[in-house]
């Protein structure tokens, strides 16, 4: 399977799953939020922990072979926020940069930012959503491949 095909599964697996409001599986650990996706002999796994301040991670294994990871944490730092607005932006995740949403994306008075350095082998960004102008949530996130 080549990297294109992963990082298209990937992005097929976010939208299913947190961004795509999917259903959560069984807890993994106490009071986590865990969420699955597989194909075939891929899986996905989005586990987090928390809700207004949270911290997770998305896995990806092809068989039982850990082949890419992203950790993040973030915040809700004023109002009123909108996880219905987080969860818009991050379905337009980028095939280029596939970890969150857009670099840019708008909706009324919500605007969801994303900056992203490196690549799918080795990357981390930063992401906020403003309401009006003001920053009212923001989260930091990296990754890489695993070998």
């Amino acid at each position: 399977m080549t990297r294109d095909e992963i990082i298209q599964f990937l992005i097929r697996a976010k939208c299913a799953t947190y961004a795509g409001k999917g259903a959560e599986t069984a807890s993994s650990r106490p009071s986590s939020h865990d969420l699955e996706y597989r194909e075939g002999d891929l899986m996905y796994l989005d586990t987090f922990l928390g809700g207004e301040r949270f911290a997770g991670e998305e896995a990806l294994w092809t068989g039982d072979v850990p082949y890419w990871s992203m950790n993040y944490v973030g915040r809700v730092t004023g109002t009123p926020f909108s996880g219905d607005f987080l969860k818009e932006a991050l379905l337009r995740v980028p095939f280029e940069k596939p970890f969150r949403g857009p670099q840019e994306y708008s909706d009324g008075d919500y605007t969801y930012k994303c900056e992203v350095s490196g690549d799918f082998e080795w990357f981390q960004g930063y992401e906020t959503i403003e309401y009006r102008g003001a920053v009212i949530y923001d989260c930091y996130f990296h990754g890489s491949m695993i070998k």
